[in-house]
């Protein structure tokens, strides 16, 4: 069946001929495009499923035989330079095209329910289209300058989804700010690429690679500089992948339709950082400066993101904060050397963060028809609360990724995510702290979410819901949230008159083609983490997916779970701090109260008295997103404005006063010398010999 790998070029090809298809005809034929756009959405959905099929076929083939392969094509050739550009196939290829399709396949099922009534939406498949084609070409490239070409086709059609909705200032203000970020990584990765290829002389992956060790076995490279070329290598991820300090990006990407956010932030774009690092593994694990600089990156990213998270109101913009955190984790696995749970937690997080995605849109859209179109409330889960009896499906499978993703067992996310701990503590325990503190982290404010949307009453049509929208989630109050959420209950759920008054309307379940999506979803989130439990005979799917997993990773150090006893001592520890983090979330958030009154009124006099302005500083800190974006705001914003200003002031004032200064000079001598023209020919005669004689003394006296 070898013969497949041949037609490998359909992949990226199909999708991208529905996308120039869909807009040529749009660009061409609107009206008649318009009114079938049911059909252009179909007809992308089935190319897509097609291209899935052929990456499972992909998959198995490369289950079979396990062997690289390679079809290149020559594009620029002189004497100097011979440049090609074709696909490699292998491992971390096939899984990659699998992971992107089966998605996007989801996703635009999805869409077509989502979107149903968006004007753009034969435009937003188009988009769809373009994006899912860029990324398939970039996980098939064979060399260095194919994969920054993709990368950047990635990059546009991220700035056209998110700023998809462009008539409102905050998308297209959102869709600048990630371009522009984006573009700041992007031209450290291209200066990489150019340093490493003035180093080896080669842009493909294997003869780098070899090139590289050859110069480093033979002391034949500068280490600086060397480093230097890694590390802006490096920079693409770190921006792509929304790690510190360029992930501003990320949750403002959020204004686009919320398709875009499960595809964005599950399978395609943030992943295309996380696989770049795999793919160009064996040149940094030779670089011990720069493992150790991506996995303390990967650390701090990890744990900023789940301490952000921890009061973010808007739905989205919580689960945004949580990839982040997430993709630290996988950075970090990277950054240790233990790339096989690194592209574990990938496979688990993408499903699991899919899932929760498209729950939230599901949620979102149900919300709209209650407090209208904006943002501000549909997203806020202040205006939420009790869906799970409203919208059970959704809170369910909601719920099983919320599971998955706090790292709960059998989920899917437990096993990889146990996997990176364990490693990290075997690493250097300073990782190990942040890893499973981060953990406890993601536990309690998913909990949160979940809570917050899902459970208690609904708050939406209560009078009092004001109450708890300020309130909540200031330390100091906690307590008396409760009771104001209890008295809004009583009201909501006994008082016939009092909901007659309100005129209430409650939310409803989503269209069929929403939940198939969810459930699908639901599988691999609740199944796909096997993958990494220990077998009977002692070895695990994790040490088969290590040694399946691009064999040229064969020198990196491998730590598997090795048998089931030893597996679940070192569950333990993190599954404990998980525990932890729910069982906070749940006080603080549950929809019932666990303290008894009087240690209830203990802990409210010992946050007003004692920790109210400590706890207070911790909420301000995460709410606003720990002032990064304000500093960023003052140093490059406002800076750049005032250096702007600045320059103006030395163009106007000094530049154009010495060109305006030379003028005024030269029109004041004209003016001055024209008044010694008298026309008398003995004047002029003197003055001549009068000068020729102080000439004549200035040269005899010098």
């Amino acid at each position: 069946m070898e013969f497949i790998y041949q037609f490998v070029w359909i992949v990226p090809f199909f999708p991208f001929l529905a996308s120039i298809l869909i807009g040529l005809n749009l660009l061409f034929f609107p009206k008649s495009t318009k009114s079938l756009r049911y059909i252009w959405a179909i007809f992308s959905i089935f190319v897509l499923f097609l291209v899935m099929i052929f990456s499972f076929a992909i998959l198995w083939q490369q289950y079979i035989d396990n062997t690289i392969h390679r079809y290149l094509w020559s594009w620029i050739f002189d004497k100097n330079v011979d440049f090609k550009i074709g696909f490699l196939i292998d491992p971390l290829t096939s899984t990659m095209l699998v992971l992107i399709t089966t998605v996007g396949v989801l996703v635009m099922i999805y869409s077509d329910s989502y979107m149903s009534h968006d004007q753009g939406y034969v435009r937003f498949f188009a988009y769809l289209s373009l994006f899912t084609a860029s990324m398939l070409g970039l996980v098939l490239s064979p060399n260095l300058i194919q994969i920054y070409i993709f990368w950047e086709l990635v990059g546009m059609c991220s700035y056209l989804l998110i700023g998809f909705w462009f008539t409102r200032p905050s998308a297209a203000n959102a869709c600048q700010k990630a371009f522009i970020t984006n573009r700041i990584g992007d031209f450290g990765l291209l200066l990489g690429i150019l340093g490493f290829y003035w180093l080896t002389g080669s842009f493909e992956f294997e003869t780098l690679f070899k090139r590289f060790n050859e110069l480093l076995i033979n002391h034949q490279v500068n280490l600086y500089f060397a480093n230097l070329c890694a590390l802006l290598l490096f920079l693409g991820p770190i921006a792509k992948s929304a790690q510190f300090p360029l992930h501003v990006w990320l949750p403002d990407a959020m204004e686009g339709p919320t398709p875009i956010s499960a595809l964005i932030h599950a399978a395609t774009m943030v992943a295309a950082g996380i696989f770049l690092i795999a793919r160009l593994f064996p040149l940094f694990q030779a670089l011990p400066y720069i493992m150790n600089t991506i996995s303390w990156i990967g650390a701090l990213t990890a744990l900023l993101g789940a301490s952000i998270a921890l009061v973010q109101k808007d739905l989205k913009k919580g689960l945004a904060y949580s990839t982040m955190s997430q993709l630290g984790y996988m950075m970090l696995a990277l950054g240790i050397g233990s790339y096989q749970a690194g592209l574990f937690h990938l496979i688990t997080h993408a499903y699991s963060k899919a899932l929760l995605f498209l729950g939230s849109g599901s949620v979102i859209h149900s919300m709209e028809s209650i407090v209208g179109y904006s943002p501000n409330k549909c997203q806020n889960m202040a205006f939420m609360g009790g869906l799970r009896k409203f919208m059970p499906i959704t809170g369910t499978t909601f719920l099983i990724g919320t599971f998955s993703l706090c790292g709960i067992p059998p989920f899917a996310c437990f096993w990889s995510k146990d996997a990176i701990i364990t490693d990290s503590w075997l690493c250097f325990p300073g990782l190990g702290w942040i890893s499973s503190l981060t953990a406890g982290l993601t536990a309690f404010y998913m909990f949160r979410i979940y809570f917050l949307t899902f459970e208690g009453c609904l708050r939406s049509n209560s009078t009092n819901k004001m109450a708890f929208i300020n309130s909540v989630p200031v330390w100091g109050d906690l307590q008396s949230n409760n009771k104001k959420l209890e008295f809004i209950s009583k009201n909501l759920n006994n008082n016939k008159e009092f909901l007659k008054n309100e005129k209430c309307t409650y939310p409803k379940e989503s269209d069929n083609k929403m939940l198939f999506t969810l459930i699908i979803l639901a599988l691999p989130t609740l199944f796909i983490g096997f993958l990494g439990a220990p077998f009977p005979e002692g070895q695990s799917g994790f040490d088969l997916l290590s040694q399946w997993l691009y064999p040229i990773f064969k020198n990196s150090s491998e730590i598997s779970p090795g048998n089931w006893l030893e597996f679940e001592l070192n569950a333990i520890n993190s599954l404990t701090i998980v525990v932890i983090g729910i069982f906070f979330a749940f006080i603080l958030y549950g929809p019932v109260s666990f303290f008894p009154q009087n240690l209830e009124n203990f802990f409210e006099l010992l946050l007003k008295k004692k920790l109210n302005y400590f706890f207070s500083f911790l909420y301000n800190w995460s709410y606003f997103r720990g002032y990064i974006d304000l500093y960023y705001d003052i140093v490059f914003v406002k800076g750049t404005r005032l250096l702007a200003q600045f320059l103006l002031i030395f163009d106007e004032r000094i530049i154009d006063g010495i060109v305006n200064g030379f003028v005024i000079l030269i029109s004041f001598g004209g003016e001055s010398i024209k008044y010694l023209e008298g026309g008398r020919i003995s004047s002029y005669l003197f003055g001549l010999i009068l000068g020729i004689i102080l000439l004549s003394y200035i040269l005899v006296v010098s």
